[in-house]
């Protein structure tokens, strides 16, 4: 996937240890039956680093919302690792929050640090009691093996469905110092957002205090992750989580201004690349979609619309099978939670074989089947929709929704 190139900004490897002083690793402890398959993970600083977070907004939350909600609470969003685990969601069951806790515990006895300063996420079956034996005899080889080569291994650990790991790196300048600010996702299914979607961790050497940080990534993820649909699903064990442990040496950001907005570029290049990654690797997806919505008089239309037809099931399916099927999309434009006159609605389909006008003045057009197959037939397509009612676009990302789709959630815990 082509990573979208801006001025100042510069793409790097490492993801979440390619801010310096961050290392990572991951192993095969025991969660799950195939031993090639890394079940948990970890992310650790050599200091200490602001933190902010966006959760879930299911009513059911995960017993590892909670307790990283509590320990943020108690730091005052002061944090120094990650613990995470793959295969159970360690949601829904009696013991999960002394199980989450019991996590948090262990590694903050093989780090030295408090277990409040470390944050937890589990990610997997509903329902099903965690093992936490596994965990804590395999929890001193994970902490050992850390380094910032390692950052693939723990990105592994938290794949589920996932078919190919997500990670994207940015480096760039704030008061002459060089900073980075580099991510991992995990996410194939169950994918719905309200504040958040799957688990992402971000991490940046960059110096922020906490209320800015909390800001940039709640105004970043209403633009990215919040715009992520794969299957209209929102989990139980949705999070984000950013670590800034300032080692840059930058002036530390605590107001809004131009360095605040540079940090915030950087973010949403990261989360808009990791979000399309996500898309992209749906549950037996075959292609990634991305619809714009232009011409909107606000953002909050904008974003609405957008969603609305990424996330409608006869989109996706209409997508699948090439089927350049206009009244889908102005179904789903005119079912959007938002005040505007869908009669003046224009629709176009495009790819890398080019683009065709598929409705004008919320009118279908005449267009070439042949054609609109073979733009359709790429692995990416653009939906864009113009309500000429304004100045204002944004994006959504998506995809296709096909047989694999059922097949893989029907046999999901086995």
């Amino acid at each position: 996937m082509q990573l979208q190139q801006v001025s100042g900004y510069q793409y790097i490897e490492g993801g979440v240890c390619a801010a310096v002083g961050f290392v990572a690793n991951g192993c095969h402890c025991g969660l799950y039956p195939n031993k090639v398959k890394n079940d948990l993970g970890i992310i650790y600083s050599s200091t200490s680093c602001h933190t902010a977070a966006v959760y879930t907004t299911n009513k059911v939350q995960a017993a590892p919302i909670l307790v990283t909600k509590s320990h943020l609470q108690k730091t005052d969003g002061i944090a120094r690792a990650v613990i995470a685990n793959s295969k159970y969601a360690n949601a829904c069951t009696a013991d999960g929050e002394e199980k989450a806790e019991k996590m948090c515990a262990l590694a903050a006895k093989e780090l030295g640090i408090s277990k409040e300063e470390v944050l937890v996420a589990s990610t997997g079956v509903i329902g099903q009691e965690l093992p936490i034996e596994p965990i804590a005899a395999h929890i001193k080889d994970l902490t050992a093996g850390m380094s910032a080569e390692n950052h693939k291994e723990a990105v592994r650990a938290i794949m589920t469905t996932d078919t190919v790991e997500k990670e994207v790196a940015v480096a760039f300048e704030l008061d002459g110092k060089t900073c980075h600010l580099g991510g991992m996702a995990k996410g194939s299914g169950m994918i719905h957002p309200n504040m958040a979607t799957t688990l992402n961790f971000i991490t940046t050497d960059a110096a922020v205090a906490v209320p800015m940080l909390q800001k940039a990534l709640r105004e970043t993820v209403k633009l990215t992750y919040n715009c992520l649909v794969v299957d209209g699903d929102t989990s139980t064990n949705d999070m984000v989580c950013l670590l800034a442990n300032g080692t840059a040496g930058n002036k530390e950001i605590s107001e809004e201004g131009e360095a605040y907005e540079k940090l915030k570029k950087a973010l949403y290049l990261v989360l808009m690349n990791l979000t399309r990654m996500l898309a992209a690797d749906g549950e037996g997806a075959t292609k990634l979609l991305e619809c714009t919505c232009a011409g909107a008089p606000d953002l909050d239309t904008a974003i609405i619309v957008a969603k609305s037809v990424i996330h409608s099931p006869l989109v996706k399916s209409a997508m699948f099978g090439a089927d350049a099927n206009c009244g889908r999309v102005l179904c789903a434009v005119g079912y959007a939670d938002a005040d505007f006159d869908a009669k003046k609605a224009d629709v176009v389909f495009s790819s890398a074989k080019g683009e065709i006008a598929v409705c004008q003045n919320g009118i279908g057009l005449d267009f070439s089947e042949e054609k609109a197959v073979e733009i359709l037939s790429e692995d990416e397509i653009q939906i864009l929709v113009n309500l000429h009612q304004g100045e204002v676009s944004a994006k959504a990302w998506g995809c296709d929704l096909t047989y694999d789709y059922v097949k893989i959630n029907a046999d999901y815990r086995s």
